[in-house]
């Protein structure tokens, strides 16, 4: 009998359940650690919020006899580097981005037709006020993973008009244009979406001196990291009117302490990190699990393959 094929998992029941069912597969639950892997691990199975204690020296033996590294999110950015002595890291590409974009969305309709300006508690309030439209704006899309073209399709089927940047600025989608770089981006969009990595090179990238290129008006939405953002030039951005508003779903940190400003200003919509969690997520990701493991088991082309030092 051919050995089975081992998979160390720090996922949740749910998803070992759904990995351990698959023909040929043996599943060993991790409970913490999970850089601590049995010596005949073929693959492990992860979320990258398991990582940030990560010893920033691999653990003796590393990476043991690992194969492949499948990550359950999309990001990989607290990932120590030495994960990719490993041949094979893959990562969750494509399985929030639905539901991101459709926060997106939401967060533009509630920001055009002001459904955060207040409730009417009374007939002193009955006042009318004029909302904007959705239809004929811009939506500016800074990084052009899953997550941007699926923001980019449905703000083209509202008649939005789509720009983006990326790091190839190649799209194959009719009506996207290429932005010059972020200061072109960031002077043409109504709504701004980073939906980027987080890298040495986009950490901090929207910073004092990049918002006074902003499109007067500018409607700022981070659903990536919060690191790619200086809150203290946010802030600023606000007082001295450049911005209109900030829907963040990401802070840094996260949580932000208690008492900081962003948690009052009114300028700013805040949310837990949450913009791609629906109640159908568990069962999206499975798929995509169970999919790559046997498209590995199968030798055939993986579905989110991370190259060694780009960080996504």
């Amino acid at each position: 009998m051919s050995k089975p094929f081992t998979i160390a998992s720090s996922l949740v029941p749910a998803q070992n359940e759904a990995l351990g069912a698959v023909s040929g597969c043996r599943l060993v639950p991790l409970e913490e650690q999970p850089w601590l892997v049995p010596a005949d691990a073929d693959a492990l199975f992860t979320y990258q919020t398991q990582w940030r204690n990560a010893p920033s020296v691999a653990p003796e033996g590393w990476p043991f006899n690992l194969r492949w590294i499948q990550v359950a999110s999309a990001g990989v950015d607290t990932f120590p580097e030495w994960i990719h002595a490993v041949p094979l890291v893959t990562r969750g590409r494509g399985v929030q981005s639905p539901a991101i974009a459709e926060y997106v969305i939401g967060a533009i309709y509630a920001h055009e037709k002001r459904f955060w300006d207040e409730r009417i508690r009374g007939a002193g309030q009955w006042r009318h006020k004029i909302l904007g439209s959705v239809a004929g704006k811009t939506v500016g899309i800074a990084g052009f993973g899953a997550i941007g073209a699926d923001v980019a399709r449905t703000a083209m089927v509202l008649h939005m008009d789509v720009v983006a940047l990326s790091r190839t600025n190649r799209f194959e989608m009719d009506g996207v244009q290429a932005a010059a770089d972020m200061d072109d981006l960031m002077r043409r969009s109504d709504h701004l979406v980073l939906a980027m990595p987080l890298t040495a090179d986009t950490h901090g990238i929207i910073n004092a001196e990049r918002l006074q290129s902003a499109k007067p008006g500018l409607h700022l939405i981070n659903v990536a990291r919060g690191q790619l953002l200086d809150n203290e030039a946010l802030i600023h951005a606000f007082d001295s009117g450049l911005l209109s508003a900030a829907t963040l779903d990401v802070t840094a940190p996260e949580p932000l302490p208690d008492g900081h400003p962003l948690y009052t200003h009114p300028k700013v919509r805040l949310t837990p990190h949450v913009s791609g969690m629906t109640e159908d997520n568990e069962e999206r990701l499975s798929r995509l699990l169970v999919a790559n493991l046997a498209d590995f088991l199968a030798g055939r082309e993986l579905s989110g393959v991370v190259p060694p030092g780009r960080g996504y």
